[in-house]
């Protein structure tokens, strides 16, 4: 299959001066076929099999990113998207099951989506929120994130209490060495517990930004602009953005699997948040990011971007055992922070293609990317 037009040098040059336009009109045309009229949800990926693209799935999780991603596109595109369906009417086939979620992730996201609406359910998410909140005792950095955002898009009254608690529960997820945040909020396990990956430290910076608008708090924006210093830092040379990190030292335990999504959708949502809340601009790394994805070296001319099949596929990784070289990374790192098992880029070269598109990183990215910031970014 062809990729990316990378053999018409016409068609690679247009995306490369345009990669974030390029990027929303396959996100636009992939969803629709991603979307279950019948049910009202998203699936939870495709992938090819026997010459066509297979549906698996269903996802509530996926369905609510994708809300988040639509709500500023115009009306039509919406329409067109869902089938004719609203998006309230889809955020209220989600707020139906609220009341019996126990994932805590799943309830923030609906509640983000119906916050950001302005749907009239919100106040019966925001307490099943509550209610996960107090059950746990260590919840996950990137679900408590979540759900930071969600509160934080609601008036600076409504809720404040509860905000004000789980921004200090994800902060407490924070290791003040190196300025990153650990997977969960409490210490975590004697293997991984020193592990944080990309997405504990992006949605955090995400919620912090969006936190400190709404409560004018210049703890949480100095938090979200050390972090968000960290992991540019840390960027791979050709923009990639790497995995997992060590939260004690602030250094790359493991850089793959390399995910799209975070090339394209994560890491500028969450900078341009950072930015919009008064942080200080990142937008080179988010153009190396960008960079990397239309023509990743690990792939010798390929991209993860399939013109032909209409999607992005979902990430470049190791050619290995299931997370082979990510536990060992952690063993070793774990035995002390510099040592790194060596030789894995021969051993087990990063060139694997994930042939698979979820559909909430068409939603990410389309939240990131708004028609006005794709049109301004072009070069």
């Amino acid at each position: 299959m062809t990729r990316c037009l990378i053999g018409d040098e016409r068609g690679f040059a247009t995306l490369r001066r345009t990669p974030a336009g390029h990027l929303r009109a396959i996100a636009l045309r992939a969803l629709p076929r991603m979307y279950r009229p019948d049910r009202r949800r998203f699936v939870f990926r495709v992938r090819p099999a026997q010459g066509s693209m297979l549906s698996e799935g269903l996802s509530s999780r996926y369905t609510a990113m994708v809300l988040l991603g639509l709500l500023r596109e115009a009306p039509e595109v919406i329409a067109d998207v869902l089938h004719g369906d609203g998006l309230v009417a889809v955020c209220d086939s989600l707020l139906a099951e609220v009341p019996a979620l126990r994932n805590l992730g799943d309830a923030a996201l609906v509640l983000w989506a119906a916050t950001a609406l302005q749907h009239p359910g919100v106040c019966g998410a925001r307490e099943r929120v509550r209610q996960l909140l107090a059950e746990q005792q260590t919840p996950a950095t990137v679900e408590v994130a979540w759900a930071l955002t969600a509160l934080s898009h609601v008036s600076a009254v409504a809720g404040q209490e509860l905000r004000q608690q789980t921004a200090q529960l994800l902060l407490a997820a924070r290791d003040g060495r190196s300025g990153l945040f650990r997977h969960a909020t409490g210490r975590g396990g004697w293997l991984r517990g020193h592990v944080g990956c990309f997405a504990d430290q992006v949605y955090p910076i995400l919620a912090l930004a969006h936190y400190a608008i709404v409560s004018q708090n210049t703890e949480a924006l100095r938090v979200a602009g050390c972090c968000a210093a960290r992991i540019c830092s840390l960027q791979g040379t050709d923009g990639q953005w790497w995995w997992h990190y060590d939260t004690r030292n602030g250094r790359v335990i493991e850089g793959y699997p390399v995910y799209a999504v975070h090339q394209d959708a994560m890491a500028p949502m969450a900078l341009f948040a950072l930015e919009e809340a008064g942080g200080p601009p990142r937008r080179a790394a988010v153009q190396r990011g960008l960079d990397w994805l239309v023509a990743p070296p690990e792939l010798g001319g390929d991209s993860l971007i399939d013109d032909d099949a209409g999607v992005i596929w979902r990430k470049v990784a190791r050619h290995e055992p299931r997370k082979f070289v990510r536990r060992c990374q952690a063993l070793v790192s774990r035995l002390h922070p510099v040592l790194r098992v060596p030789g894995v880029n021969t051993l087990f070269p990063p060139t694997t293609i994930d042939y698979e598109c979820r559909p909430y990183h068409l939603g990410w990215l389309l939240y990131a990317w708004p028609a006005s910031r794709a049109q301004g970014w072009a070069t």
